[in-house]
């Protein structure tokens, strides 16, 4: 761990409803600074010498205690945060034993917790994200207790985290990702964090580190925090003492044990809309039997097994997918396989499968959860018939492409669909002609603004539904188009001409060009020529941004691949024209 929170954790009550509890609640019990005492006996500091935090908590709870804090996402490094803990130690000792009256000291000590909440509530997140939250606990009992962690917004309505979270006897360290946090509070907004005992009443806990984390330090250059090619989006593994323990072809399917804690990490992965391969040496049928009995196989895709080197078998991986092997990680336990890989292909990251359980709190894996993400291994399980069907009609492109009944509902940007437009916009790389890369701040403040207009691309055709696939923005003033983006899984179908086509009779006027902003990148360069085959012409360039510009009156091109309907956009940008 390379850097954390240093959260203002205190006790609370779950019925807490300040101030009018204080004189009507017979549990009230006065502490020196007159709030009410929900630990028996207070937070009792243990200090130690080791580990990462400065002290323990050991805690015990009343009834309808819950440990609870104001949150924030400022991380420190572990020497920065340290320091900070034991300056409010020494604080707090100051206040408690100041040579003064109990009124005097019962207010300095309310100003000083004032203090400590006030700074964890103006803390503003660093450009570092943090992989998870993680709590540390020693249960001292001889049974299993459980906790609940919540994770709320403070604004009404913004959201609620929950997690169960058991304690067996002895210590306990638990990591929740930070993406599973986020994909249900907003943790840009204020929001708070309280623990809490399911049964409260005299239940005793040591608490360690208690605090949003980062375990591992950013790769310089690297995209959100993580390592150069941005976030995963194919983790390819190895299957032989990697995937189950022992050797597929020596002691057979019945022979071989599959590791759980893997296949838990492959499932939360999944949830994520992160996809899964195999590359093995191996027996082709054995293995697809194996992964057919232990009931798994739809979890990977394309999966590459036979003798030649993993190197190669990556590279397939990543053409069938049409994806980049810089968004691709390998799995493997032995060390010739990953520095063969690691030499071939030195665009993918390699993992020992030792480290396989830490997957899931890699800051190239904390990804946006939405409804698109838990489908994309079924779209892309819709894609092989597709490409199937591809190979049926005998390579006439064009022919299969109208063949497939393609069609494209276009909205505006709004709550229902901003995260998953969030999710884009941190994932596409191919057809992203800005490159911008927006927080969900920045689409909600680019939501609420009237000069621009919005457009939430969804697709789908006769084997299936695509999601939401594009989003783009215009200018209306100018007309300028500001970005357009697609997922790569309509990469190649003419699903961007059709939209600009789209755009264009959306915005024509006889008096007035339509403007492009264009930001060539290795990834889009090849993408871009759309702009050309569409009818757009370069008219100057400015910071890296190529200016085109569609003249007025120019025939628009209709191919009739796909079928637009513009809904809620079009009243919108024809009243704004209006």
């Amino acid at each position: 761990m390379v850097a954390r929170t240093t959260l203002p954790w205190g006790e609370h009550c779950t019925e807490c409803v300040w101030p009018t509890c204080y004189a009507t609640c017979e549990l009230y019990v006065p502490r020196a600074d007159g709030a009410c005492r929900q630990f028996v006996d207070g937070m009792v500091r243990v200090d130690i010498q080791e580990g990462v935090s400065a002290y323990l908590l050991k805690l015990r709870f009343k009834s309808w205690a819950k440990l609870w804090t104001v949150g924030n996402l400022e991380l420190r490094s572990n020497a920065a945060a340290r320091r900070l803990e034991r300056f409010n130690i020494v604080v707090g000792a100051v206040g408690r034993n100041l040579p003064a009256p109990a009124q005097v000291k019962a207010r300095v000590l309310r100003k000083i917790a004032y203090l400590r909440r006030r700074a964890a509530e103006e803390a503003r997140p660093t450009l570092r994200t943090p992989d998870c939250f993680m709590l540390e606990c020693f249960n001292p009992t001889s049974s299993t207790i459980t906790l609940t962690l919540s994770v709320r917004a403070r604004r009404s309505g913004g959201g609620q985290f929950q997690r169960r979270v058991p304690l067996d006897p002895g210590f306990t360290r638990v990591r929740v990702p930070i993406a599973d946090i986020a994909s249900v509070v907003s943790l840009n907004e204020p929001f708070e964090v309280e623990i809490a005992p399911n049964n409260a009443d005299d239940t005793v806990l040591c608490f360690g580190l208690i605090d949003f984390v980062q375990e591992r330090a950013p790769v310089a250059g690297a995209v959100d925090g993580g390592r150069p090619g941005g976030k995963w989006k194919c983790i390819v593994w190895d299957l032989d003492n990697t995937l189950w323990d022992g050797v597929l072809v020596e002691r057979g399917a019945a022979g071989v044990r599959l590791r759980d804690e893997v296949i838990a990490v492959i499932r939360e992965l999944d949830q994520r809309g992160i996809l899964h391969s195999i590359a093995s040496k191996n027996d082709h049928d054995e293995v697809m039997k194996a992964l057919a009995g232990f009931g798994i196989g739809q979890y990977f895709l394309h999966p590459q097994v036979g003798w030649g080197p993993k190197s190669a078998a990556l590279g397939r991986i990543a053409k069938l997918l049409n994806i980049g092997l810089d968004s691709m990680a390998f799995v493997d336990d032995q060390v010739f396989e990953r520095e063969e890989v690691r030499a071939a292909q030195p665009q993918v990251e390699v993992i020992d499968a030792a480290a396989a359980t830490d997957l899931v709190c890699r800051p190239e894996c904390v990804v946006p959860v939405t409804e698109e993400s838990r489908k994309r291994r079924a779209m892309y399980g819709e894609q092989e018939q597709r490409q199937a069907a591809l190979e049926a009609a005998g390579g006439d492109y064009r022919a299969f492409l109208k063949g497939c009944r393609m069609a494209a509902t276009v909205v505006p940007l709004s709550d229902g669909n901003l995260r998953r437009v969030y999710e884009l916009a941190q994932r596409t790389n191919q057809l992203n002609f800005s490159g911008n890369r927006y927080s969900e701040g920045q689409l909600g403040d680019i939501m609420a603004s009237p000069g621009l207009a919005t457009f939430v691309i969804s697709c789908s055709d006769r084997f299936g539904d695509y999601g939401i696939i594009g989003f783009a923005i215009v200018d209306r003033e100018v007309p300028r188009l500001l970005d357009l983006m697609f997922s790569c899984r309509v990469q190649s179908k003419r699903v961007e001409h059709a939209i600009l086509g789209a755009l264009l009779r959306e915005f024509a006027d006889t008096d007035r060009d339509f403007y492009a902003n264009y930001r060539k990148t290795a990834k889009n360069a090849p993408a871009a020529c759309v702009f050309d085959d569409v009818g757009f012409e370069p008219v100057g360039e400015s910071d890296g941004v190529t200016s085109l510009v569609f003249r007025r009156g120019r025939a628009i091109p209709e191919d009739g691949i796909l079928h637009v309907e513009m809904r809620a956009a079009a009243d919108e940008a024809s009243a704004a024209a209006r």
